[in-house]
């Protein structure tokens, strides 16, 4: 049991400078509305990714948009002297977590009070070079 732990951090050493990561925390945008956007991404080239969000008419891609340039950033800083043409980057893994709510109360009939519940979202990308 040890020895497989073991090998999974020394892969997952290795494989680190091809491995970019990018966090968006606290996006308020609810996770429904957010994740119709990531999955349609998930696993595309990087400049494809780019043209699909930049052109997209939700709301939630422009917030994934500034989050894969932030990662391609990541990435040339780790590998500064890769060509980020050459690389071949693809968005490997995306995925959106649910966080804080604000919970509001409208007024409802007959004096009664309905709970809104304002949702947001984590999201955290993860880029990789296909070899």
């Amino acid at each position: 049991m040890g020895s497989r732990k073991r090998l999974a951090s020394l892969a997952r050493k290795e494989n680190k400078n091809t491995v970019a990561l990018a966090k968006l925390n606290g996006s308020p945008t609810s996770p429904r509305k957010m994740r119709l956007v990531a999955d349609i991404i998930r696993g595309e080239q990087v400049d494809k990714a780019l043209f699909i969000l930049k052109y997209s008419k939700k709301d939630a891609s422009n917030r994934l948009e500034k989050l894969l340039l932030s990662a391609v950033s990541n990435w040339q800083s780790k590998n500064q002297d890769d060509d980020i043409e050459e690389a071949n980057l693809y968005v490997k893994e995306i995925y959106v977590d649910s966080a804080m709510s604000l919970k509001r109360l409208r007024p409802a009939p007959q004096g009664r009070g309905h709970r809104i519940r304002k949702r947001s979202n984590h999201v955290t990308i993860i880029l990789d070079k296909k070899n």
